[in-house]
C-alpha cells in the first residue's frame, strides 16, 4: 500500500489552481525577506520576483514547489493586512496576463499611428 499524504489525500483542485501566485497590492518598500517570511510559511518556494518598474511596483510573482502550498497560500493570504495594505493574492493565469499585455500594446500601437498621420479621436 502506498503511502498519501492525507492533507493531499483525493482532494481535486479547481483547473486556475497553480504554482505560481500573483500578487498585487503590496506595499512598494517590501523586501525579498519580507516577502519570503509571509509566504514561506505556507510551503517551499522556489521563487519570488518582486515588481521593480513603475508598471510592476507592488506586484509580485512568487512560484512555490508544490501546488498545495500555493492553494493554501492563496486560500490564507488574500485579504491580509501588510503596512496597511490588503494583498490581492491570485492564481498567475498567462492567458490573461498576456491579453492584458496585447491591449495595452495594441492601444501605444493606435497612439503612434495617430500621432504619425496626425488624426485624433478626441471631440473638440
Amino acid at each position: 500500500m502506498t503511502s498519501i499524504s492525507l492533507r493531499k489525500g483525493n482532494t481535486r483542485l479547481p483547473p486556475e489552481v497553480n504554482r505560481v501566485l500573483y500578487v498585487r497590492n503590496l506595499p512598494f518598500n517590501i523586501s525579498s525577506e519580507e516577502m519570503y517570511d509571509i509566504f514561506g510559511k505556507y510551503g517551499a518556494i522556489r521563487q519570488i520576483r518582486i515588481g521593480t518598474s513603475k508598471e510592476t511596483r507592488g506586484t509580485a510573482f512568487v512560484v512555490y514547489e508544490d501546488i498545495y502550498d500555493a492553494k493554501t497560500a492563496v486560500d490564507h493570504l488574500s485579504g491580509f493586512n501588510v503596512a496597511n495594505r490588503y494583498l490581492i493574492v491570485l492564481y498567475y493565469q498567462q492567458a490573461k496576463m498576456s491579453k492584458k499585455f496585447d491591449q495595452k500594446k495594441k492601444e501605444e500601437e493606435i497612439a503612434r499611428m495617430q500621432e504619425k498621420y496626425g488624426v485624433s479621436t478626441k471631440d473638440k
